[in-house]
């Protein structure tokens, strides 16, 4: 036994009476508040409308759990489907004890972001590049949870920060009691991915999902060494574990469209209201306009965010430009 390491929790559900409080769904809960009031920050910043983000978000938050779900159960189906299955099927449905694919919640909550986006015609890739620091922050502090549960750990290790693992557990091995803490390189990957994405947001004008592209890029880039480290069963192609593959396809992936996207001036909405409801107002009153709603999807005119002496939702400039449609 080294002479320092880290202790897993004695436990991690607590009761209020009979309602049990889980540490794992705890910290997704605080990931995903953190990401919504880091994006609504940035979305404000850039002239979007307040409010917008958690609209989005009660769409995002559902969807992402659901595929974060399916990926994990599609993927690992043998812990609950088949006769020598450790789990009963119906526990294929227990979120609370573990067990979300990052992909699928990414993959199944961008779906539900462009569904809250189609429906306030303002655009996605705007979006994405305001909510790419906080989701991965998010994932940072999600991975807490798995300390909790005592899972997802990588091999032996007698290094001061070996992770102490209860006897038992998979992966372990006999007379083996610290292993390396692999959530905890994960958090802090992610932490430094999420505040070098908010540099680069204050430093270059990143549009068009371009921002969203490097997150993508750098979480599969950490995920990637860091996955090769865990011992937790998992199917492996070619010596590598299936969401090494995963990391490798989606970087190659994220770093063509930030090429392919480089030097691209379309617009992008950010569906700020206009009319006698919104932020032209008072200047339509002053100017002596006849007070006439415009109809329903015609584009309007707002005021750029440069010319308010607004960012880009890091501090960063933003060019005038023309709103988006309502």
């Amino acid at each position: 036994m080294p002479l320092a390491s880290i202790p897993s929790p004695s436990q991690g559900v607590w009761y209020l009476g009979p309602i049990p409080i889980r540490a794992y769904a705890l910290c997704i809960v605080l990931g995903v508040v953190v990401a919504v009031i880091l994006t609504e920050r940035r979305w404000r910043a850039r002239g979007g409308d307040p409010g917008t983000i958690t609209d989005l978000a009660v769409w995002a938050v559902p969807f992402g759990l659901v595929g974060g779900r399916l990926y994990h159960v599609i993927t690992d189906w043998q812990l609950y489907f088949g006769p020598d299955a450790p789990n009963e099927p119906i526990e294929a449905l227990f979120i609370w004890n573990g067990g979300l694919g990052v992909w699928g919640a990414i993959a199944l909550g961008g779906v539900g972001v462009w569904i809250g986006c189609r429906r306030r015609g303002i655009s996605l890739t705007a979006v994405a590049d305001a909510a790419a620091p906080g989701i991965v922050i998010a994932q940072g502090i999600g991975r807490l949870g798995n300390y909790f549960n005592q899972e997802l750990f990588g091999g032996p290790t007698d290094l001061p920060w070996g992770l102490e693992i209860d006897p038992g557990r998979p992966g372990t091995v006999p007379g083996v009691l610290t292993y390396h803490p692999t959530f905890l390189y994960e958090m802090l990957w992610d932490f430094a991915v999420g505040f070098t994405l908010i540099w680069l947001g204050r430093r270059f004008d990143l549009r068009h999902g371009r921002l969203f592209a490097l997150y993508v890029a750098g979480y599969t880039a950490g995920r990637f060494w860091i996955e090769g480290m865990r011992v937790d069963p998992a199917h492996e192609i070619l010596g590598l574990r299936l969401n090494q593959w995963t990391s490798i396809v989606i970087f190659v992936g994220a770093l063509v469209y930030f090429w392919l996207w480089r030097g691209s001036t379309a617009e992008e909405s950010l569906g700020v209201a206009t009319g006698p409801a919104g932020p032209e107002a008072d200047r339509e009153e002053s100017d002596g306009g006849d007070g006439r709603d415009e109809p329903d999807g015609e584009p309007g005119t707002v005021r750029s965010a440069a010319a308010e002496g607004r960012g880009d939702g890091d501090g960063g400039a933003v060019p005038e430009r023309e709103a988006g449609r309502r």
